[in-house]
């Protein structure tokens, strides 16, 4: 953040400490030093955290998909649990699993896997 060593630290563990509120000038500044994006600072645990970081690497259409599958699995509390015990499995088995999940659903052009 171009604070130099001694006064960065110090001004970080205040922030850490809640001792003083960060301004968002230095939160984008701390975020871009971090490679994170500023929600990713600002979540209230370290699950959102997390699920902030990984939808950052997504496109935008990956994104507005990611946020619908979301969506369903919060209203969908089984398929949630599903896809959390898919993936804990063991590579292979989880490969085999979503490759068979895959054969079920129609493709959505019509056209085949071909195109």
């Amino acid at each position: 953040m171009g604070l130099g060593k001694e006064k960065g630290s110090s001004r970080i563990n205040r922030y850490e400490h809640q001792v003083t509120a960060i301004g968002f000038d230095n939160l984008e500044k701390l975020a871009a030093v971090l490679d994170v994006p500023v929600a990713y600072l600002l979540a209230d645990n370290a699950a959102m955290a997390d699920a902030i970081l990984e939808l950052s690497k997504a496109s935008q259409r990956q994104q507005a998909s990611l946020a619908l599958a979301i969506k369903g699995m919060t209203a969908t509390p089984a398929l949630a649990k599903a896809l959390i015990r898919v993936l804990q499995l063991p590579k292979p088995e989880q490969d085999r699993i979503i490759q068979a999940v895959l054969g079920l659903l129609p493709d959505p052009t019509g056209k085949g896997e071909d195109t």
